[in-house]
């Protein structure tokens, strides 16, 4: 989408409304990240099904032209915005609430707080490893592709391999730091903390890989900028899984890396020392922050639809176009 000028916003601040587009110029980093701050708003949570129904009707006399002329941009965005956080686009059910992108940060949070708890004992560790991914899985399968069926073997495949590689990790790291005489226990301790980032972000890695692996055989679809599909391309799925699993390895790293930090130097507070009972509160508010600034800022590394030259791809997909460039859908 190319960079809206001031001058064609209306007197709300919003730009013309494109069905199915985004608001925001999703070419810059900037663009992007305030793009997925709308996508994981968790204010959507609480639409009520009256609410969600005036949505979709709204979109649907913009399709049809039937649109009353009343109405403004601000509201055709905000309809869109809570039909795509609800309903899943391809089987036009709605998503289960926890594993919605909107609830990746309510819900997910606990779990961090969980994974990020003092003194975790080995079962605890391996615990809340379970319960992230099995947290991940679930996200993932409810906001998955769906134009094509899903096998449950691979979900199964997936969900097995990130939980199995994030509990082994997690669980060698532990068990090397306890036999670590020559740290104190305070070192010990802190050390521990960060156990969790190298087991989730291998893990996470490990899971998207798994689940979409069939894409590097059987290629993925690339169009022109129009929208017009020009065939299926193993060297774009190359390009969107490696650009997707960089994503994933990067995202727990703000989320398992500040709060450990943050929760150090509290800690040695004279306030936090007083006041043992709010260490918990307090754990759990800055990893709460920390995974609403981390989550946007990590889906929007790379575009969701990037573009690539057509001269790096299959000699069959350069024949089939005279554009130079061609566009594909990475995923999330």
């Amino acid at each position: 989408m190319a960079a809206v000028l001031q001058q064609d916003l209306d007197d709300d601040g919003y730009p013309p409304f494109r069905l199915g587009k985004s608001r925001f110029d999703q070419s810059t980093f900037a663009g992007r990240y305030r793009h997925f701050l709308d996508v994981v708003d968790p204010s959507t949570l609480f639409t009520s099904d009256a609410k969600l129904q005036a949505s979709i009707q709204l979109l649907d006399d913009y399709k049809n032209g039937t649109l009353s002329p009343d109405t403004t941009n601000k509201q055709l965005w905000q309809a869109q915005k809570i039909k795509q956080a609800i309903i899943h686009p391809d089987t036009g059910e709605k998503i289960f609430m926890p594993f919605r992108m909107s609830g990746f940060v309510p819900f997910g949070a606990p779990i961090v707080t969980g994974l990020l708890l003092p003194n975790l004992t080995l079962k605890g560790t391996v615990f809340w490893q379970w319960i992230n991914q099995s947290h991940n899985a679930c996200v993932n399968y409810a906001n998955r592709n769906a134009t094509k069926p899903t096998p449950t073997s691979k979900f199964l495949l997936g969900y097995t391999g990130a939980v199995t590689s994030a509990c082994t990790i997690a669980t060698c790291l532990t068990l090397l730091i306890d036999k670590a005489k020559k740290f104190n226990p305070a070192t010990r301790m802190l050390i521990q903390r960060f156990v969790p980032f190298p087991a989730v972000a291998t893990a996470s890695v490990c899971n998207v890989v798994l689940m979409r692996f069939n894409e590097l055989g059987e290629g993925i679809e690339v169009e022109e900028k129009d929208g017009t599909v020009i065939g299926t391309s193993k060297i774009a799925a190359k390009r969107a899984l490696t650009e997707t699993a960089m994503t994933r390895a990067v995202l727990p790293a703000p989320i398992l890396i500040i709060p450990p930090i943050v929760m150090a130097f509290l800690e040695r507070t004279q306030f936090l020392k007083k006041r043992p009972k709010l260490h918990l509160p307090i754990q759990a508010t800055v990893c709460t922050l920390a995974f609403a600034f981390a989550l946007p800022m990590a889906i929007s590394l790379f575009p969701q639809f990037s573009a690539v030259d057509v001269s790096i791809l299959e000699p069959e997909i350069q024949a089939a176009t005279s554009s130079k460039q061609v566009v594909y859908n990475k995923g999330l």
